[in-house]
């Protein structure tokens, strides 16, 4: 069993920054594929970010790449993402999530989210 719980959210003008953070419970954390994913208003949760869980392997969606950096402290079991240069479509309830069987694929357990609200 993981228990996530995000937390960073908030509201930021377009061009700002924030950085979200996701406190893991359990002994699987240092061992599982971590991966952060949004979902706007009215639209299909979307992939945004992972990381493996050395962090030696790390994939970004096209539309955050060279804005936002996936990294994580296993030591603190917590994975984080680094949001720059925000813009209104990265609006969005954003969740983290463990694979803990490091399929790539499939996300065992998910937070609550943390709301984003990027102003124009």
């Amino acid at each position: 069993q993981v228990l996530l719980v995000e937390s960073g959210g908030g509201l930021v003008q377009t061009g700002g920054s924030l950085r979200l953070s996701c406190a893991a419970s359990g002994r699987t954390f240092g061992t599982s594929t971590m991966g952060w994913f949004r979902q706007a208003p009215g639209k299909e949760r979307e992939f945004v970010a992972s990381i493996s869980w050395s962090g030696g392997r790390i994939v970004y969606a096209d539309s955050v790449k060279g804005r936002f950096s996936i990294s994580r402290d296993n030591a603190k079991n917590t994975l984080y993402l680094q949001m720059y240069r925000l813009k209104p479509e990265d609006t969005a309830v954003y969740y983290c999530a463990a694979d803990v069987n490091g399929s790539g694929f499939k996300y065992d357990y998910w937070g609550q989210g943390t709301q984003v609200t990027v102003s124009s």
